[in-house]
């Protein structure tokens, strides 16, 4: 039984039919303006830096500690908007470190936090590494972020953080929480809208399965499975980056935003990349370290406040302050709920639907026609 502020009065009911955001709005609000990307030489801000570099923000931040990555990104674009590249700057620092993350702040106007330690079986065996990047670095940017004067952030998540059993899960949980402390303080001290997004698996990211698959079968060789009836949901790099870009403009302060999405067994996601790219076999390697059957995008708790916004959910912050005594007495009593959105019970693509989904990436693209990816993030 919970006891749910005004805001949870929404339940589950759809908040009208609220269609994807206009680009133009966006453009309006970041024109003239510098925009920050914490973790920005990854698959996540190199995607970013493609959908606003001919955008009329004034600049983008590209703060990372890879200075080898960055020279990549730098000449790639350079090399594909020749016009434009200069209005991307690159910092080398560390989240970690809150003096590398102040001085980046200078003149921002907006953020989007994307740095993180996100391979899950790294983060099981080294977790207070995780523990320094996704909690003590999203709290370092989000203080910056504070005493710099930002108008708003917006962090992102993994689905990895609903019902966490693993480190990597773990850390980006309470990462979750520290966004949702600092967005409460931020908001009563008319700082910068500070919300989140959490997302699946990101198709053909840095570490991801589909580029493994792909090498494998190159190489001749049978490609590793670790469960064919595990269930993982599945997007590509613009539609995480329309996601951010829907929290960035509906967002108020401490909301969490979800995407809905398509899912399917990797054992079909596999047969999907083998009809493209040849069938070598596969080999079953079992369960990697923290790895779980199916993912949660939505606890069952958060769906019973959720607010269904079309092509995402909205969960707004509990608002209430440490004096719960009015609660119980004010308070609105919900004792039934939707069981959690997982990608065992969202639509489940049947092979010829994962190929369709996986062609959509630029990677598998780029690997059929042999062309070099644009670039190597």
């Amino acid at each position: 039984m919970l006891f749910c502020n005004q805001t949870a009065k929404l339940g589950n009911k759809k908040a009208g039919k609220r269609g994807k955001h206009s680009m133009l709005d966006i453009n309006e609000q970041i024109k003239g303006k510098v925009l920050l990307i914490t973790g920005g030489t990854g698959s996540f801000g190199s995607t970013v830096l493609r959908h606003f570099i001919t955008s009329p923000v004034a600049e983008i931040r590209v703060f990372s500690r890879d200075e080898k990555k960055q020279d990549s990104l730098r000449h790639a674009l350079q090399s594909k908007y020749p016009d434009y590249s200069h209005k991307v700057k690159f910092i080398i620092g560390d989240v970690r470190n809150k003096d590398s993350v102040r001085d980046a702040m200078y003149n921002v106007s907006y953020i989007w936090h994307a740095a993180a330690l996100k391979q899950v079986p790294s983060c099981e065996f080294f977790p207070m590494e995780a523990v320094r990047t996704n909690v003590i670095g999203t709290d370092n940017v989000l203080h910056a972020a504070m005493d710099a004067g930002v108008e708003r952030v917006v962090c992102l998540s993994t689905d990895k953080a609903a019902y966490p059993i693993n480190a990597m899960g773990t850390s980006k949980a309470m990462m979750e929480h520290i966004i949702k402390a600092n967005a409460r303080v931020s908001a009563e001290r008319g700082g910068p809208v500070i919300c989140c997004t959490r997302y699946g698996n990101v198709m053909c990211s840095r570490g991801s399965v589909i580029p493994l698959f792909i090498d494998q079968i190159k190489s001749g060789n049978p490609i590793t499975i670790t469960n064919p009836d595990m269930t993982r949901f599945l997007m590509n790099l613009d539609e995480a980056v329309e996601l951010v870009k829907f929290a960035f403009v509906n967002a108020e302060p401490g909301d969490l935003f979800v995407q809905k999405a398509d899912a399917s067994t990797i054992g079909d996601l596999a047969k999907g990349v083998q009809q493209l790219f040849g069938d070598t076999g596969t080999r079953i390697i079992g369960n990697r370290h923290g790895e779980k059957m199916s993912e949660t995008l939505l606890t069952r708790e958060e769906r019973i406040n959720s607010v269904d916004m079309g092509d995402y959910f909205r969960v707004p912050m509990d608002s209430r302050g440490l004096n719960y005594d009015k609660y119980f007495i004010e308070g609105t009593v919900i004792t039934e709920a939707d069981e959690a959105y997982t990608s065992s019970n969202t639509k489940l693509l049947d092979v010829d639907g994962v190929v369709k989904k996986i062609l959509t990436t630029d990677y598998v693209k780029e690997e059929l026609e042999g062309r070099p990816h644009a670039v190597d993030a």
